[in-house]
C-alpha cells in the first residue's frame, strides 16, 4: 500500500477469504479487522473506526447490501463490496446503497490494492475542489470549462452534467440508476438509452479514441467509472 497503517474491516462469512485478506493486507501494512455477519460488522465499523470495509454480499444474518444501507445513515466511509460473477444484481443493488467499489471473486492482490487505493483516495479528496484533472482532461468546475489537452471542448448541457457527477465521483463506480436520477432526475432511472446516447456522445468529445475509452470506463452490466486523479 501507498498509504501503511491504513485500518481495513473485512466482512466475510467464509475464514478461507478472511484469511487470505488478513495475510495479504497485512504484508503491505495494513491494520486488518475481520467480521463474519452484518451484524459483527456494524459493530465493527463504530468500534474500529476502519478507513475502508471490504464487504462480502452474501452474508448469513444481514446481506451485504442492507449493511451499506445501514452504514450510510451515519458514516462515508469507502466500502468496497466482494461478489461472484454471476450476482450482478447484487452488484448494481449494493452500488445503488451507497457502496463506493466492488470486486467479483476470485481476484488478485494486485487489483484488490489499486481499488482501496482508490477508495481511499476519493474518501480524502478535499470538499469543494474546483478543478479536476487526469491525463489530458481537466475540468474547472467553478467555471464549467472542460479542456482536453489544453483545448476546451464544448459539451451540451446534458453532457456537461454527466461529466460534474461522474468527477466528483471519481473513482467510483456509479449505476446506471444512480446517473440518470443525478443527472435528468427522479423518474428516469429506466431511461438507459438517454444515458447510452449522452455518453456515447461525450466520449466522442473527451476520449482520444471513443471507441476505447480511458477516461470514462465501462463497468459491463452495471455502469461507470470515471478514471482517477492518478
Amino acid at each position: 500500500m501507498s498509504e501503511p497503517g491504513v485500518r481495513v474491516l473485512v466482512v466475510d462469512d467464509e475464514r478461507p477469504i478472511r484469511r487470505f485478506l488478513q495475510v495479504s493486507l497485512s504484508a503491505h501494512g495494513c491494520t486488518v479487522f475481520e467480521a463474519a455477519t452484518g451484524q459483527e460488522a456494524l459493530a465493527a465499523v463504530a468500534t474500529d473506526r476502519p478507513d475502508v470495509v471490504i464487504l462480502d454480499v452474501g452474508l448469513p444474518d444481514i446481506d451485504g447490501i442492507e449493511v451499506t444501507r445501514q452504514l450510510r445513515e451515519w458514516t462515508q466511509i469507502p466500502i468496497i463490496i466482494l461478489s461472484v460473477r454471476e450476482h450482478e444484481a447484487d452488484k448494481i443493488a449494493a452500488l445503488d446503497a451507497g457502496a463506493d467499489d466492488y470486486l467479483t471473486k476470485p481476484f488478485g492482490v494486485g487489483e484488490l490494492l489499486a481499488r482501496l487505493r482508490v477508495a481511499l483516495r476519493h474518501a480524502t479528496q478535499p470538499a469543494g475542489e474546483s478543478t479536476f484533472a487526469t491525463g489530458d482532461l481537466t475540468v474547472d468546475l467553478v467555471r464549467r470549462v472542460v479542456t482536453v489537452g489544453g483545448h476546451e471542448i464544448q459539451l451540451t448541457p446534458t453532457e456537461y452534467d454527466l461529466l460534474r457527477v461522474l468527477v466528483t465521483n471519481a473513482g467510483k463506480v456509479l449505476t446506471h440508476r444512480q446517473l440518470l436520477r443525478q443527472v435528468w432526475g427522479v423518474g428516469y432511472e429506466a431511461e438507459t438509452h438517454l444515458l447510452r446516447v449522452n455518453m456515447s456522445n461525450l466520449r466522442r468529445k473527451i476520449e482520444p479514441e471513443p471507441t476505447r475509452p480511458v477516461y470514462v470506463i465501462t463497468e459491463p452490466g452495471v455502469g461507470y467509472r470515471l478514471r482517477g486523479t492518478s
